[in-house]
């Protein structure tokens, strides 16, 4: 008689790791407003939308690069999409965050949305079907601090901080000085064993 085979031990969890750092967080912001300025021949006609929670506070520092490059103020305000969420049967729904449009409004100015992590493409999405009902923007653009892939949606990002591979298992956290009260950090935590 075979003696039994122990049952495997369950995989331990993988520590979160810091990718990127607080500075290549801070130079990626930076030339992500170089590229928006590029791209845009100036910002005259920008308008930044942050989408909450996070986004928003990347787009206020976004506003503050794309000034100090182009010697003007940058429209910045921030765009709730909760109510536009395609999971909303699914999720309990999340308390809605506050839509705050400049005074410039949309309307004829080319929009960068602006967000922490681009994974499926929902929540941009989302955004889009928000920014229809207050508006018609001559363009519309999106910025990402992280691109982790897996899209479900035929949505890319025009300006992109940082691409991060990762698994469906794992799960990327951003944490921003002017949100948490922590030193900017972006973290890759789960997915089993190393």
């Amino acid at each position: 008689m075979c003696p039994e085979t122990p049952p495997a031990a369950p995989p331990e969890p993988v520590p979160a790791r810091e990718v990127p750092s607080t500075d290549d967080i801070a130079r990626a912001l930076r030339r992500i407003a170089h590229e928006v300025v590029e791209r845009n021949k100036g910002a005259e006609d920008v308008v930044l939308l942050g989408i909450p929670s996070r986004g928003v506070e990347l787009a206020r520092r976004l506003g503050e690069l794309i000034a100090e490059i182009e010697g003007r103020e940058v429209p910045v305000g921030s765009l709730d999409v909760t109510m536009y969420r395609d999971d909303l049967r699914a999720r309990p729904t999340r308390t809605p965050h506050q839509t705050h449009f400049p005074p410039s409004g949309v309307d004829d100015r080319v929009v960068v949305l602006v967000d922490d992590v681009l994974y499926s493409g929902r929540t941009v999405r989302a955004a889009l079907d928000a920014l229809s009902d207050y508006g018609r923007p001559r363009a519309v653009r999106l910025a990402v601090l992280v691109d982790r892939g897996h899209r479900e949606l035929p949505i890319r990002a025009d300006h992109v901080g940082k691409n991060l591979p990762t698994s469906h298992a794992e799960r990327v956290t951003v944490r921003l000085t002017g949100h948490d009260d922590v030193p900017d950090t972006v973290t890759i935590s789960g997915g089993g064993q190393r």
